[in-house]
């Protein structure tokens, strides 16, 4: 899998540090960890990562919102993550549901990637 600069947008620390580990320990680099809808479309207009993984609920937003001002300006490959996936399906990001191991994760990553290549581009 190649290097990517990933943005995690997470609202519980602990699960954002967590996160980022498992993610520079995968050989990723992590350009910021963010905790707000708001935090996460200045830090994604700052760095354009390469991908990143958002919490779809977020005490101060909502992680969907954040994409989809995001996506605005163009495709990021993106990941969404949730404790509560039952209803969260979509059709142009994978979803995790919390909690997930590394396993899923790369799965998870590579579909997002994919996804990015793919003719349609992915929202």
């Amino acid at each position: 899998m190649e290097r990517l600069r990933v943005l995690v947008v997470e609202d519980n620390a602990i699960i954002g540090m967590l996160l980022a580990d498992m993610l520079i320990a995968m050989g990723h680099r992590v350009c910021g960890v963010e905790v707000t809808e708001a935090g996460a479309i200045e830090a994604a207009s700052r760095w354009r990562p390469d991908l990143m993984i958002v919490d779809a609920e977020l005490e101060e937003g909502d992680g969907f919102e954040a994409i989809r001002s995001i996506l605005i300006f163009g495709p990021m490959p993106h990941v969404f993550m949730s404790g509560t996936v039952g209803g969260i399906g979509s059709r142009d990001s994978p979803v995790l549901q919390k909690p997930f191991g590394e396993k899923e994760l790369v799965r998870a990553i590579e579909q997002a990637i994919e996804m990015r290549r793919s003719p349609s581009g992915g929202t």
